[in-house]
């Protein structure tokens, strides 16, 4: 055993330690989290204009200061985009992490001082516990690699703005420096395709025991490994065992990797976004990630069934249950009040507090009132390919509502890669598990509402055709997993 590794157990041990004290007095922290947000903003625009000087209470706050979207926040994030101080949090932002908007365009969140230590340490700390829990930290000698986006930044007024995986490669802390791949040429590369092919060339014969990335982008590296090869991915790196991602479920992916690898590999789930980062895995045997409640970020929860009622009720997490949908309601030290991140959790354990992400507010089904959402439709593919050798690289879910012959029903675009032998029964599978999750579903079918579901076979990268017809084709670009709308359909269509 080396001495970094030594080393690095001794520190996740140290971290360990430390996070008990917040993790085992969750409102208190939640508390003075919340205190110390206000006291630092209150002579800002937004502190004055929502009566930071007179809250001296959770009930106050909710009286004062409305759930707003990136768009009803705008007026005030212009101002500080422009250049101005003193707005939503005391001075200037460090960064501006510029992410795609769907009615707004171009969205700059801000990331300040105080804020962007907490991005780095998650990264850190989530690494820490595996080590902790699982006494495995011989990979810290070994490669790593990181699919983020360009670290080149660019400049708006004077604060330097990019995207977060990019902005967060300028912290890399210097013990990691030698062992991250790819080099900073490689990263800099905007061409996706043409970037995981410097890529491969470059880590093809390296020592990697760390791969990290949204799992539909890795799958795309770990393919054109393959082919370069003609061997399995874990063949090709002999010492990789832990895979890294964040952003979409992996579970969809699970099989292929696990093909595409040769064997089963450890894994550590993320939940970071340009707002925060939110909760990261800490037990590999235990369901869900630990929310982070000590990292300059105040939660509340709108249970998502509430969410688009005229007075939904907003909860602290002293006051969450379990297996709700909640949609994820933020304020932060990078000056978010009352935001809503678009995310939708549920709470799996609540000693500690850890969550699962079930999907976004904005991506559902619910054309005949059904309100399908993001985890029951991944949930109800993983159930019919259980005991089977399907696999699938992608997918996504529209409603089908004035089909040519016959009733309504929900379509699945799939892109297989080994398709099952009889599609009509695979269907039925799909089917038969969203009717056992969502009654309303259920009603629907049993009422001759709709029909049962119907699969339209995608084509070979289908799915990072239609990412790139829109300009989204790798880095933190996600395809979603179902709409209330045809937009995605009709491409395929």
């Amino acid at each position: 055993m080396s001495l970094k590794s030594i080393g690095a157990k001794i520190f996740a041990s140290i971290i360990h330690n430390r996070n008990q004290k917040w993790i085992t007095n969750p409102v208190t922290t939640q508390q003075k989290v919340f205190e110390s947000l206000l006291a630092t903003a209150k002579e800002t625009q937004f502190g004055k204009d929502h009566n930071f000087g007179k809250i001296s209470s959770y009930t106050d706050f909710a009286k004062n200061v409305p759930v707003r979207d990136y768009e009803a926040l705008k007026d005030y994030i212009e101002k500080v985009v422009h250049g101005e101080e003193d707005i939503l949090w005391p001075g200037k932002p460090l960064y501006f992490a510029k992410t795609s908007g769907t009615t707004s365009g171009a969205k700059y969140i801000p990331l300040t001082r105080e804020s962007m230590p907490f991005h780095i340490q998650a990264a850190r700390n989530a690494i820490l516990a595996y080590i902790y829990e699982t006494g495995k930290a011989d990979f810290v000698d070994g490669k790593m690699i990181f699919l983020q986006g360009s670290p080149e930044l660019d400049e708006k007024h004077g604060i330097k703005f990019g995207r977060l995986s990019g902005i967060v490669a300028h912290f890399v802390p210097a013990y990691l420096q030698k062992n991250r791949m790819p080099s900073w040429e490689t990263n800099t590369i905007d061409d996706w395709e043409t970037k995981v092919d410097a890529i491969v060339a470059e880590t093809y014969n390296e020592d990697m025991a760390v791969i990290s990335g949204i799992p539909s982008w890795v799958q795309m590296y770990f393919e054109k490994l393959q082919q370069k090869e003609g061997k399995k991915v874990g063949d090709i790196f002999k010492n990789f065992n832990l895979f890294i991602y964040g952003g979409v479920n992996y579970e969809p992916y699970r099989a292929k990797f696990e093909n595409l690898i040769g064997r089963k590999v450890d894994s550590i789930e993320l939940f970071p976004a340009s707002e925060g980062f939110f909760a990261y895995q800490d037990s590999q045997t235990e369901k869900g990630m630990l929310l982070l409640l000590n990292s300059g970020i105040f939660y509340e929860f709108i249970k998502a069934d509430e969410f688009f009622t005229e007075t939904p009720r907003r909860y602290t997490i002293g006051e969450v249950e379990l297996g709700i949908n909640y949609v994820l309601i933020i304020s932060t030290n990078a000056g978010l009040w009352g935001y809503n991140i678009g995310d939708t959790i549920a709470f799996t354990s609540l000693s500690p507090y850890r969550v699962i992400v079930t999907g976004r507010i904005k991506h559902y089904i619910s054309a005949f009132g059904e309100h399908v959402i993001g985890k029951e439709v991944e949930t109800a593919l993983k159930l019919a390919m259980e005991g089977t050798m399907v696999s699938v690289n992608e997918f996504t879910v529209a409603p089908q509502i004035n089909p040519e012959n016959g009733l309504p029903y929900h379509e699945w675009f799939i892109e297989f890669e080994n398709e099952p032998h009889d599609m009509d029964a695979f269907a039925l599978k799909i089917d038969g598990a969203m009717r056992k999750q969502n009654v309303y579903y259920d009603d629907l079918i049993v009422g001759n509402v709709l029909r049962t579901v119907v699969i339209t076979k995608v084509q070979k990268n289908g799915f990072q055709e239609y990412m790139k017809s829109i300009g989204k084709l790798g880095g933190q670009n996600k395809l979603p997993r179902l709409a209330n709308d045809r937009k995605i359909a009709d491409f395929f269509k």
